[in-house]
Formats: structure tokens, sequence, C-alpha cells
């Protein structure tokens, strides 16, 4: 049942590259892994993430860097990568995690990839163990890093890559949000861990303390570009990027996501798609959506963040 979704934007969907139509039919449509798993197992062969395969260098990294050039580097096209799903243990994926992960600098566990740099870095440092996580590349340095992580979680709840390096302690909304998917790859691994639950709650708690994208003292909205939708967010964050973050963990409802999900459902178009709104400036290998177009990438994530609210939200507070 598509809990009255549009069946004609779904087929759209369903249409689409495979990184597309895999998460379409696992997100949308209830579809068991037997019907899902010969089109993520394309991603691979077709479409966009054959693209970005194509483009490895022959050692493993992609754009002749491991941070740099963005968007073109190894971190960011291996992120892209992850978010179309490439599957765990591609040969591709780990070899480029290798490089990264032998590339870097370590400090208490912490990493960074910058050699002006003298502190480990939460955000990169999240990207790192998500990407890790969830490729299944198994090294002990990752376990290392998340113990950092958790370490350098912050009173409010949340992280700041500016904590170490000038003393930021008020957390960021794009660091927050990068480890919030890290901790969730790592919990995936290990459900039992409290630890990890327990990084989950005061990560989760600082966002929905800000609504999601507003000022908790003031309530005035902190950047307006966190209203604004894109994809791939690279190390950004936007409300759609947090959304869909409680949406893919089952988060239990709270009021506290009403003004994000209204900001959202304000942005659908009459023909029932959303658009992409912010381009992350920087060299890409290719576009894989025009801002002047409907966005398959982002109907996707916002159809799944609404199936989310209208399974856990009180019969009030669904949308229309």
């Amino acid at each position: 049942m598509i809990d009255g979704l549009v069946a004609s934007t779904v087929d759209w969907l369903s249409a689409g590259d495979p990184a597309i139509a895999w998460q379409t039919k696992r997100d949308l449509l209830d579809a068991p892994p037997a019907d899902y798993e010969s089109d993520r197992a394309r991603v691979a062969a077709a479409g966009w993430g054959r693209r970005l395969l194509d483009h490895q260098d022959r050692d493993g990294t992609w754009g002749g860097g491991l941070y740099s050039p963005k968007w073109t580097s190894t971190t960011y096209t291996l992120l892209v990568l992850y978010r179309c799903g490439l599957a765990p243990g591609h040969p591709a994926a780990l070899t480029a995690l290798e490089r990264l992960w032998d590339g870097a600098r370590y400090y208490d566990g912490g990493l960074t990839p910058a050699v002006g740099i003298p502190v480990p870095e939460a955000c990169v440092t999240s990207m790192y163990i998500a990407m890790a996580r969830y490729f299944r590349f198994d090294d002990e340095r990752v376990d290392t890093a998340l113990e950092w992580l958790l370490d350098n979680q912050l009173d409010d709840g949340g992280w700041n890559c500016e904590n170490l390096r000038r003393g930021h302690c008020h957390s960021s909304f794009h660091t927050t949000i990068s480890a919030l998917e890290a901790v969730a790859e790592s919990r995936s691994r290990a459900p039992d861990d409290d630890r990890l639950a327990t990084a989950l709650d005061g990560g989760r708690e600082f966002f929905l303390d800000h609504r999601l994208y507003r000022s908790h003292r003031t309530g005035e909205v902190v950047n307006p570009v966190f209203t604004r939708l894109s994809f791939p967010p690279r190390w950004h964050y936007d409300i759609l990027r947090g959304l869909d973050h409680f949406a893919a963990v089952g988060a239990p409802w709270d009021d506290r996501f009403d003004d994000a999900v209204a900001v959202l459902e304000g942005k659908r178009r009459k023909d029932g798609t959303w658009p992409v709104q912010q381009k992350h400036s920087g060299r890409v290998w290719f576009d894989m959506e025009s801002g002047r177009k409907p966005s398959r990438w982002n109907t996707l994530r916002a159809l799944r963040v609404l199936r989310w609210v209208n399974r856990v939200a009180p019969s009030d507070r669904r949308p229309a």
C-alpha cells in the first residue's frame, strides 16, 4: 500500500536511475529484498553509480586527492556512492576506504585529512566512520575513531568540527548530522550498545531543541539555507537531510517536528514532486539532476519522510 502517495509519482521514481529505483521499492512500496536487490546491484553496473566508478583512479582514489578537490575527491565521490546504495563490500569502495584511512592524520583516535590542521575533526571523522561501517570496512582504526567521536560529544548533545580548533562549544548542525549518521551506521552493527543509543538520543535532542532549523533561544531561523533542499548534501545540513535521518531510524513522533515538516510540505510542487533548490558550488564529475526540473532524489527522500510522519504522528499532525 502506498499510503496516499500518487501512484504516477512512484512510477516516475521507479523509472529513474537504479539508485532511485531500488530505494523507491524498499522505502515507498515496502518491497521485500528479493524484489529490489537486483535494482540495487545495478547501481554498480549502470547509471550514476557506474559513471562514478568509471572515474576511479588506478590507485583506488578519485580526483587525485583524498578530501580535495571538492567534489571530485575520494571522500566526496564515495559519499555519493554511499547515498546511491552501492552494495556493502564492493571492492572499489573498500579500496578507496583503505586509501582514506591510510592517508589520514590521527590524534587520540580522531582524524583529519588536512596537513595543516593539527587536531582531529569531528565532521570528517564522522564521514569516514559512516562510510566504513556501511561498506563493511573492518579496521580497528574505525573502532578507535568511534570512541573518540563519542568522547567528544558536546554538552548540548551535538558535535562541532570547530570545537578543538577554535573552542566552539555550541554544536554545529552540519557536524551533528554527519555524526548522527556515523553513530547510526555503527549501531546497525551493534544494536545492543547502550553508549551508541545514548549518543544518538543526545544528538537527536539537539535537533529537536532547535526544531531542526531554528535558534533554541530566539526561535529565529538559524540559516535560511537550511530550508533549501539540496542533493547531494556533501557536508551540508538542510531540513530534508535532518528529517530523512529521523525517518530512516523510525524515530517516534515529537511535536517539535511540526515546523520542519510543514516547510517540507510547502515545497511540494503541484505535480507531486520536489525540486533541488541548492547546488553546492564546486567541480563535479557530472550533474545527476538539473535544478530546472523535478528532482527524483528529493522527491524520493521527501516522500519517505512523509510516509514516516503518517506512520508515527497523531492523526491531527499528519500531512493532508
